[in-house]
C-alpha cells in the first residue's frame, strides 16, 4: 500500500493504474476505521483492481458546536488496517492541502439535504457534497462505496453525481453491526459502558418497525410514535428525530407496493449523537 498526502501525487497513482487497465474503487471515510468501513474495501477489492482509501476529517461538514476537535483520530492504526484489508492507495491529505484557502464555491442538493439531518445539522450535506465532489475529481474512480448507515448521505451523494454528470457509479454498502445489533460507527468510542449497553434500543426499535411494516402497518404517524416509545424507555436516549420517509427521494411515503420506506432514527447519550436506520420494500 502507498500512503499520500498530496492531490498531486492521487493523481499520478491513479493515472498509472488506469493505464494498466484497472478499474478503480474509492473509498472515502473520515478514519478511525472499523468493520464497516473494512466492509467497504472488501465490496471495492471485489469490483475494482485498484483501491483507493481517503482519510480526512472535513471540517466542512460540522456545526460550530460539534465534536469536529475532538473526533477520533489514529491515522497509525488507520494505515495498519487499511494495509491488512488490502487497499492500494490510501490519501491522508491535512486541511491545507484540501483547502489553501477559504472555499467559496460549496455544493447544495436542494430538498435532500433539508430533512433528517439536514434539520438537526444545517449546513452538514453542502460540507458533505463538497469534500466528495473534491475527492471524486481529485481520484476520478469508476466505482465509490459508500455505507447505508447513512442513507442520508448515499441519497445526497447520488442526486449529485446524477445531476452534475459525475462520471462514478455509486455503490450502497449494507450496514455492519455489533453482535448485539449497535450499527458499527467510529463515534461508538464516546460511549460510556452504561450508554453503550443502552444504545442497542435503536436497533431493537427498528426491528420492530420493520416487522411492524411487514405485517401490514401504513399508518406512518402510528409507526414513527411506536419508534418514540421504545427508544423513550431507556432513561439516557434523548431523541434528535424518528421519522419515516420514502427513498431516495426522502418525502412522505405513498405506502403503495414496490416503494423504499426509510426509517430513520438519531438519538444522544450522552454527549455522543447516533445515527441508524432500515429500509424497507413495500409488499
Amino acid at each position: 500500500m502507498k500512503v499520500v498526502k498530496r492531490i498531486d501525487e492521487v493523481r499520478a497513482a491513479v493515472r498509472q493504474a488506469r493505464q494498466e487497465g484497472k478499474r478503480i474503487g474509492f473509498v472515502p471515510t473520515m478514519g478511525y476505521l472499523h468493520e464497516g468501513h473494512l466492509s467497504l474495501i472488501d465490496r471495492a477489492r471485489e469490483m475494482t483492481d485498484y483501491v483507493v482509501m481517503s482519510i480526512f476529517v472535513n471540517p466542512l461538514q460540522f456545526g460550530p458546536n460539534e465534536d469536529y476537535d475532538r473526533y477520533p483520530r489514529d491515522l497509525e492504526r488507520d494505515e495498519r488496517m487499511a494495509r491488512q484489508r488490502g487497499v492500494d492507495l490510501l490519501f491522508a491529505p491535512d486541511v491545507a492541502e484540501m483547502y489553501p484557502e477559504p472555499i467559496k464555491t460549496t455544493v447544495h442538493v436542494a430538498d435532500l439535504s433539508a430533512p433528517l439531518c439536514g434539520a438537526s445539522r444545517p449546513g452538514h450535506f453542502d460540507g458533505v457534497a463538497t469534500v466528495v465532489l473534491k475527492l471524486f475529481h481529485i481520484v476520478q474512480p469508476d466505482y465509490a462505496f459508500f455505507g447505508l448507515k447513512d442513507a442520508q448521505q448515499v441519497a445526497v451523494v447520488s442526486r449529485m453525481v446524477r445531476d452534475l454528470n459525475v462520471p462514478v457509479t455509486i455503490v450502497p454498502c449494507p450496514i455492519v453491526r455489533e453482535a448485539d445489533g449497535l450499527a458499527m460507527s467510529s463515534r461508538n468510542v464516546y460511549l460510556s459502558p452504561e450508554e453503550r449497553r443502552q444504545a442497542t434500543v435503536l436497533y431493537e426499535s427498528l426491528q420492530w418497525a420493520k416487522e411492524a411494516v411487514a405485517t401490514g402497518l401504513r399508518d406512518w404517524e402510528a409507526l414513527k410514535r411506536g419508534v418514540r416509545e421504545r427508544i423513550a424507555q431507556k432513561p439516557l436516549a434523548e431523541i434528535d428525530y424518528v421519522d419515516v420517509l420514502a427513498y431516495p427521494d426522502l418525502v412522505p411515503p405513498r405506502g403503495v407496493p414496490g416503494e423504499q420506506v426509510l426509517i430513520a432514527v438519531a438519538v444522544r447519550f450522552g454527549r455522543t449523537r447516533l445515527i441508524d436506520n432500515a429500509l424497507v420494500t413495500l409488499e
